[in-house]
This record gives C-alpha cells, structure tokens and sequence, in this order.
C-alpha cells in the first residue's frame, strides 16, 4: 500500500527499525558473542538494545493519537470504539501468551508478561485515556505516575527487610512480583515485566500520546519540528539529572528511564519527520515502511522462525551455532560473526514482511 500524502511515513519508518532491531537483538548469532551495546544492561545504565522497548510504546502512544483522533473527529461512537479498544488488546495479550509458550507449550512453566503483554496494557490504557482526556490531563497523570513511582521505590522499604532498596531482587517491585505474580518469572523470584515496572511504563506511552497531539496541531511542519526536538531534549535532560538519585534503569523502568528514552525517541522521531515527511528523504526508508505496515506480525514471526534456525539441531548444534562458528574458524572476530549472523535473520524475516506489503495485506490485530 503506498502511503497517503497525509500519512506520517516517518512514523512508519521508525515503527519499522524498531521492530527490526528489536528482532537484531533478541537473536544474535551467538548468544556468548554479542557487542556490549547489543545486550541489556544488566542494572543500572542505558545501552542501544534498551532503548528498543520503550521507543515501540512510545510509538503506541504516537499512533494511538493519529489513528483515533480522525475518529473522535467523525464522531464515532465510545462504545464501538471501547469494544475494539479492548479486543485488540485481548488479541495482542494472547499472542504474547502463544510466543511465551513456543516451542514445547509447557503450561508448568508460562510466563504471564512479556513485551507484547506490556504493549497491550499500555495500548488499552492510552487508548482510553485519548478517547476521555486532554492532553493537559494526561500530561498531569504522566507526571504524578512518575513522581509517585519513585517515592514508593524510594521511600517504601521492601517488606521483611525493613530498608529501602534498589537492587536486584530484593526491591519493592520484586516483592510485587514475588507475592502477586503468576507463572514463571524471567529472573525466577522476579520480572524485568512485572507488575509494578508496568505503571511507569503507560507513562511511556502517554509521552507518545502528548507526541501525537504536537504532531496534530495546527503549528507548521517546521515548528512541530522545533517544538517536538525541544521537548525530547529537555525530556532528555530531566531524566538524565533525575537519574542521579534514582537510576535510569530498564529493569526497573524507572521514572528517569521513562523520561530519557522518551525524550530520545522524540528527538529520533523529530529528525525522521524532518527528513522524510518534510524534506522527502525518503531513499533508504523504504525498508523500514515494510516493517512496520505488519510490525506485531513481523515480531510474531521473529519468534516463530527463530525454531529452526536457533533451536532444532542439526548434527551436534543449530543453524546459527553452526554459521558463527565457520564465520570464527574463517578469521571472523566472534562478535562480529554473531551481529553478522543477526542481520541475516533480519533479512530473513523481511522476507515476508516484504511478500505481505507487496499483496498488500496488512494484519491488525
């Protein structure tokens, strides 16, 4: 489907990336061989791969703004919209519980959270809060979320202790997950996803929604550019100095890891703006359109493809063991052999993206 002259191609191109490093960084070629920068941190701090998550919800966010508003404009009826609202998300939620339970559908051991079931949460929650809410009040509600986040994580000792900490497993959130949490956990007492870190996250996407809302307004494409880069640099620059006293932490989703990936995205999605709606550079892009016209299905897939080529043998190990491993023996530096391996998995999964866009079918959840 080429896009409309109304459409924001910029946001599909930064929908498409993402997913498509998001896909890069969850299947390296070797999970022993992989760039610092190309993991997770393992506490406090920010590497490329953390940024990934929370870029997509603040995109929800953005999305949710551009695609309902057309409709709050038509004066589509609340009920209708409420019922989609909460269906997507089921459906979104469910599929997140299917890619959980790959490859063995092992019940004993499902994981009840994950990155789609994060999605879903902060999709129905931001979709309802744009249908009933201005902007000012989701800026207002952003805020206190944030602010009220950390003073719990901060001022509330974690129970059976008696102190107040932050560290892994023993925090606040942890204790959550531990007493309130079904199913397997990620770190087995507690969950990057769990139920508290999921609050601050709708935080996340209300920064998309106020996004959207400056993408909306009726300034000029250049000073929707100026305003909305402003804002993610001073985002940014709060949560930066926020960090000081309580870290920019993924696993944790802190309040100041919510404002500086925030602010980071909208300065990424400003300058795409820049460039590909208002300069139409849109030479390179492409790539990133066919992404993201079936980026959950694209995610879904990700999944799904990584069994044979990451999980069922062949000989002694897999398919990607097997190609890092002459990659090394070729002279290949290991790390490399492993971002090399990455990228062709992404390839491989463009591969449908690519057949679905040209057919032109595009699956919503």
């Amino acid at each position: 489907m080429e896009p409309s002259a109304s459409r924001l191609i910029s946001l599909d191109v930064l929908r498409g990336f993402t997913i498509a490093a998001m896909i890069m960084v969850n299947f390296p070629g070797h999970g022993d061989h992989v760039y610092p920068t190309l993991r997770h941190t393992v506490w406090n701090g920010l590497t490329f791969t953390d940024l990934i998550a929370p870029f997509f919800l603040f995109i929800v966010g953005v999305s949710i703004a551009l695609a309902y508003s057309g409709k709050i404009e038509a004066g589509v009826a609340d009920s209708g919209l409420h019922r989609k609202i909460l269906v997507r998300s089921v459906k979104i939620f469910a599929v997140g519980m299917f890619l959980n339970l790959l490859p063995n559908f092992d019940f004993a051991e499902l994981r009840w959270t994950g990155t789609l079931h994060r999605i879903a949460i902060v999709f129905l929650v931001c979709a309802l809060l744009f249908l009933h809410s201005t902007w000012k009040t989701q800026a207002v509600l952003a805020a206190v979320i944030l602010v009220t986040y950390w003073l719990a994580m901060t001022l509330i000792p974690t129970p059976g202790t008696g102190r107040v900490m932050l560290e892994p497993g023993v925090n606040l959130a942890a204790w959550v997950d531990a007493q309130y949490l079904p199913g397997k956990m990620w770190q087995g007492t507690w969950d990057p996803e769990g139920i508290l870190s999921t609050w601050p996250s709708i935080g996340t996407g209300i920064t998309g929604l106020l996004a959207g809302k400056l993408l909306l307004s009726k300034y000029s494409r250049n000073e929707k550019v100026n305003y909305l880069m402003t804002a993610g640099l001073l985002t940014a620059a709060v949560g930066y100095f926020w960090g000081l006293i309580f870290p920019v932490n993924e696993n944790l989703w802190t309040s100041s890891f919510v404002l500086v990936t925030s602010g980071l995205a909208a300065l990424l999605l400003g300058a795409m703006y820049f460039l590909v709606d208002i300069l139409q550079r849109r030479k390179g892009m492409q790539a990133g359109v066919i992404f993201g016209a079936n980026a959950i299905t694209v995610y879904v897939l990700g999944d799904i493809l990584s069994i044979p080529f990451y999980q069922v043998p062949v000989g002694t190990s897999t398919l990607n063991e097997h190609f890092v491993a002459t990659l090394i023996q070729s002279g290949v530096a290991p790390r490399l052999a492993s971002l090399i391996f990455a990228l062709i998995f992404v390839g491989i999964n463009f591969i449908p993206a690519y057949i679905l866009y040209r057919k032109k079918i595009f699956i919503k959840l």
